[in-house]
């Protein structure tokens, strides 16, 4: 997963605005990636930096495991931590889907539930106290620090996912870039816009725009919940840095707000409208590309299946996590099924495995999915296997896990391009159902490719886009005129509540001036009428 085949076709078509745009000549880029999936799509956008002769440093850590010390497109700076930061433990997310999906099926209890919670809040909490130590490991070290000024950098670029790189940032008075999807209090946006919850919904709680008055109300506790995490939880261990580094005049979370352009990975054929700001550049899906011819192994397996087509099937990272149980019923609808299918699997094999059903460890994804023969994509809604099935066209049946892949399968079904499959409820026969309905339904497919035609309809790739946008931050030390400076409002003005106090202050002290006028010419007139009548 560190890097993406095909990627030459990008770079190339990435390159070509070099020659119709104002350029950068060799700048200089300081990144500060998240490891695991995240680190594919950073990598792909160093790639295309690199590719116009920019000069780039990803900071890493001595444990990472996708992100290498030396790759032929960046240099790296390697801090050692006291400990490993959890994520990147390849582990730790495998443990995290077990124990979860043991809650969901089994209905544990209410304590086994809070019990549970309080654990992932804990590892939450652990995995920032642990991330923020990057950033003190930098800032002690006077000669990594001195090396780093003196490289003289243009911009950061950084995933704020863990975001020390906005504080060394900060240290370095340079402008930043987010390469963002989520960012410490759950989706990017609820931190740079406007956020009506609504119609908008929250991070963690899977609902369309178009919500009952039930669902407003969950989606508003969501939110709430979402935001006391992020104070409570997260962000003390960032507060603390700035204290200890910068004073009490800096405010950590309006340096986190305070980015000059978020590269949202977003794309609104598949989001749900919402509104945003000028300094967010849509580039979602930036990752996708034309599909490759496969191996001839692949080929030969693909050309058997005939007018059937094929079946592609991958989890990402945590299918050796699942179940024994639940995978031996997904082989067994499998095996009921004309199709071929391909399968990637770590794990113990399911002994009911059909002839039909190839098991691999590694495949080509993208090329499997743009081969003409492939028929529906069994995936668990992670963002970079949406848009490859976006792009090619191939709806999807959903399998959902973990975080936002809930999310992600819910705005395609909404769209009639998927069909979800709870995996704690999870049968053969459910599984079939959902097989054979999206195969042979061919609303599915119709609708996946009106998303794939709207989706690839643009004026320029989303990868030249963001590329376009970072150099345009580095040619302009900036892109301050596009950032609103409200976060720095304190809430009672951002709201406006000061001035409906206000304006409600005025209209109360003018209704009771015009009672109390009227009440005193009704009693003026009543005297005046009295001796008259005696």
């Amino acid at each position: 997963m560190g890097s993406i085949p095909g990627l030459s076709l990008l770079l190339l078509v990435a390159s070509v605005s070099l020659l119709t745009s104002p350029g950068v000549q060799g700048g200089k880029i300081l990144v500060f990636p998240v490891d695991g999936s995240h680190w594919v799509n950073m990598n792909l956008l160093i790639q295309g930096l690199h590719a116009r002769g920019h000069e780039v440093t990803v900071v890493r850590t001595a444990t990472s495991w996708y992100v290498k010390e030396s790759a032929p497109h960046y240099r790296s700076i390697t801090v050692t931590l006291p400990e490993a930061i959890s994520i990147e433990e390849q582990d730790f997310f495998v443990t995290f889907l077990v124990k979860m999906l043991e809650i969901q099926k089994k209905g544990a209890s209410l304590i086994g539930f809070v019990n549970f919670y309080w654990e992932m809040l804990s590892s939450l909490s652990m995995i920032h106290q642990q991330a923020s130590l990057l950033g003190v490991e930098i800032f002690e070290n006077k000669t990594l620090m001195q090396s780093i000024r003196d490289t003289h950098y243009d911009v950061v670029l950084l995933d704020p996912g863990l975001p020390v790189g906005v504080l060394v940032a900060h240290e370095l008075k340079l402008p930043t870039i987010f390469n963002v999807r989520w960012i410490t209090s759950g989706e990017g946006h609820f931190v740079v816009a406007p956020s009506p919850t609504s119609y908008v919904p929250t991070s963690g709680y899977a609902a369309s725009d178009k919500m009952t008055f039930e669902q407003r109300i969950k989606n508003m506790l969501h939110y709430v919940i979402n935001t006391c995490i992020d104070k409570f939880i997260v962000c003390p261990h960032y507060d603390r840095l700035v204290d200890r580094y910068f004073g009490p005049g800096v405010n950590f979370y309006h340096l986190l707000q305070g980015a000059d352009i978020w590269l949202m990975r977003v794309d609104f054929v598949f989001e749900f409208p919402r509104p945003t700001m000028p300094n967010i550049v849509y580039i979602g899906g930036f990752q996708s590309k034309p599909s490759k011819p496969l191996s001839s192994e692949l080929e030969e397996f693909v050309q058997t299946s005939g007018e059937h087509g094929f079946i592609l099937m991958s989890l990402g990272t945590l299918v050796k996590g699942l179940p024994v149980e639940i995978t031996s019923e997904i082989a067994a609808a499998f095996a009921q099924i004309p199709q071929k299918v391909i399968w990637r699997h770590v794990g113990e094999r399911p002994s009911n495995l059909g002839n039909n059903t190839l098991l691999v460890k590694w495949m080509p994804q993208n090329d499997l999915l743009g081969h003409p023969k492939i028929k529906a994509f069994v995936a668990h809604g992670g963002t970079n296997g949406i848009y490859e099935s976006i792009y090619h066209g191939v709806p999807i049946i959903g399998i959902p896990l973990l975080f936002d892949q809930f999310e992600n399968v819910l705005r395609l079904e909404t769209r009639g391009a998927a069909k979800v499959v709870d995996a704690t409820k999870l049968t053969r026969l459910n599984f079939l159902e959902a097989l054979q309905e999206v195969i042979d339904n061919p609303s599915y497919r119709n609708n996946m490719k009106r998303l794939s035609a709207l989706h690839r309809d643009k004026p320029m790739h989303p990868l030249e886009t963001a590329l376009f946008w970072t150099e345009f931050v580095m040619r302009h030390k900036g892109a301050s005129h596009l950032r609103t400076e409200s976060y720095k409002m304190p809430w009672y003005a951002y709201y406006s509540v000061d001035v409906i106090c206000f304006l409600l202050a005025i209209l109360c002290l003018l209704t009771a001036t015009v009672a109390g006028s009227i009440r005193f010419l009704c009693f003026r007139l009543c005297r005046r009428r009295k001796p008259k009548q005696e």
